[in-house]
């Protein structure tokens, strides 16, 4: 399990390595054709192609739509590139288009909370922290223009779909090296006992009081979930294709959270008894893997955890829709789904049984899955570039392959490559390997693929390799 779990944390550090920066669907239409109005009873029907003197001309080449290619732009680490620069927007949204892409996931809510378009309920992004070779710095936004609503616009007017992603159960981040800290929780907007309680080694504690990081939010605070429903609201006003939400789960300490007042309160609700020595007869001091014997009471835990993210996630879904039901809802998870209760998370379909694969399940853990209130999902299929191809999880295919069982039908999900990944991206020079990590993802998955990140393409620049990979998946149809 400790293996695992280290080979989850390595993966983790992907954006901090590749973008030298410490934070880290599209169902195609055949609706439209064209349509041969019927002879009339004084007129010929056309004839055929290319018939000398018919007056018609040789048909357009059919083009090949294929499935969804979306591409994913986090808000640090290309906020030096956008924050104040619409040309730098449309330049580059221009480019994706012409490289095959069909549309973007842009993050308008980065780990240290604040917004990147208008909200009444959180106030706007000024500043986000970054590692800018030789030193790590706060990159300032001076502009005043929509953020979301430039991608938006430059979307339209080069044919690309536009979802817009949020970190959600953050609020806020205390910087490394000196540099201080930001967000709702260190302004006020928050408040403080919204925080995440950590069961630490030296006993319980706020995540505020544990040094630099980025600092989560309690999803069993129901003042944290109305909050975060007013945000997406906002959102939902705009005319985007999706809302994705990132970092829907618990925070990053894993296992060894919340254990707040408020989710002691609910979880012995939940299980209809008092915990009397809390929260040590869930978890001893400073727990954060499972031993190899599962408590009856950690399971409880779990799947308690995983009911507050999917209670959390059903109300979120209504209120985007109460705004526009057009808009598709739905989430970011990594694909890694046997470990992915340490975060407190069951994105599978009710109809997917855990319990049945994994010994940490209880027998109502399938209850608690999400996905049949989500339109759209994307899974990080975040695996080494020597494991493109294979039926197991930690394979790129294998990850997307595994997520169609857990869906069980239930969602489109599009799957695809973190390749600022450290197992391999890293180095650069991996452009050769993008025509089967294309053909791997995106056959695989129900609706298509996505990369991870925008940054990393442009930093090894690998715009020809992915064209090419993309023109080879659509000649292949």
């Amino acid at each position: 399990m400790k293996i695992l779990r280290n080979i989850f944390i390595v993966l983790s550090l992907a954006a901090f390595v590749a973008c030298e920066d410490p934070n880290d669907g599209y169902l195609w239409s055949d609706d439209w054709k064209e349509q041969t109005p019927e002879p009339g009873p004084e007129e010929p029907g056309p004839e055929g192609p290319g018939t000398e003197g018919s007056g018609t001309e040789d048909p357009a080449p059919e083009v090949k739509e294929g499935k969804a290619r979306l591409v994913w732009i986090d808000a640090a680490a290309n906020f030096e590139d956008y924050a104040n620069d619409k040309e730098n927007i449309s330049k580059d949204m221009a480019r994706l288009k012409e490289t095959g892409f069909t549309g973007v996931i842009v993050e308008v809510r980065p780990t240290t909370a604040g917004v990147l378009f208008k909200s009444d309920v959180e106030g706007p992004v000024t500043q986000v922290d970054a590692w800018i070779p030789g030193a790590y710095v706060w990159l300032q936004r001076t502009a005043d223009f929509d953020y979301l609503q430039a991608f938006i616009d430059a979307g339209k007017d080069v044919g690309l779909d536009v979802y817009a992603a949020i970190n959600t159960m953050v609020g806020g981040k205390e910087c490394p090296y000196g540099l201080g800290s930001d967000g709702p929780l260190f302004d006020g907007t928050a408040k403080r006992e919204w925080a995440s309680v950590v069961n630490t080694s030296d006993g319980l504690k706020s995540c505020m009081d544990m040094g630099s990081g980025t600092k989560f939010l309690n999803p069993a605070n129901d003042e944290v979930v109305e909050y975060l429903l007013g945000i997406l609201e906002d959102l939902a006003a705009y005319d985007v294709k999706g809302i994705i939400l990132d970092r829907c789960r618990y925070d990053d300490n894993d296992l060894q959270s919340d254990f707040s007042d408020v989710s002691r309160q609910k979880f012995e609700e939940y299980i209809g008894r008092k915990v009397e020595n809390w929260p040590y007869d869930i978890f001893s001091p400073g727990q954060s893997d499972l031993d190899n014997y599962v408590t009856e009471m950690q399971r409880d835990w779990m799947t308690f955890r995983a009911k507050n993210i999917h209670d959390f996630m059903e109300k979120a879904s209504a209120r985007v829709h109460s705004v526009n039901p057009d808009i598709r809802f739905g989430a970011y998870v990594g694909a890694w789904y046997s470990i992915y209760y340490y975060s407190g998370v069951n994105w599978a379909s009710p109809d997917y049984n855990a319990r049945n694969a994994y010994n940490w399940a209880t027998a109502d853990y399938n209850q608690y899955g999400y996905a049949d209130h989500c339109d759209i999902m994307i899974i990080g299929a975040y695996a080494s570039t020597k494991s493109i191809y294979g039926n197991s999880e930690w394979t790129m295919q294998g990850f997307c392959k595994r997520a169609q069982t857990i869906f069980a039908g239930d969602v489109p999900f599009i799957g695809g490559p973190d390749i600022g990944n450290s197992t391999g991206f890293t180095e650069g020079g991996q452009g050769a390997l993008m025509p089967d990590i294309v053909d791997a993802c995106i056959n695989a998955s129900t609706e298509g693929m996505f990369f991870f990140d925008l940054c990393h393409i442009k930093m090894y620049d690998y715009w020809d390799d992915i064209k090419k990979a993309f023109d080879q998946y659509l000649d292949s149809l």
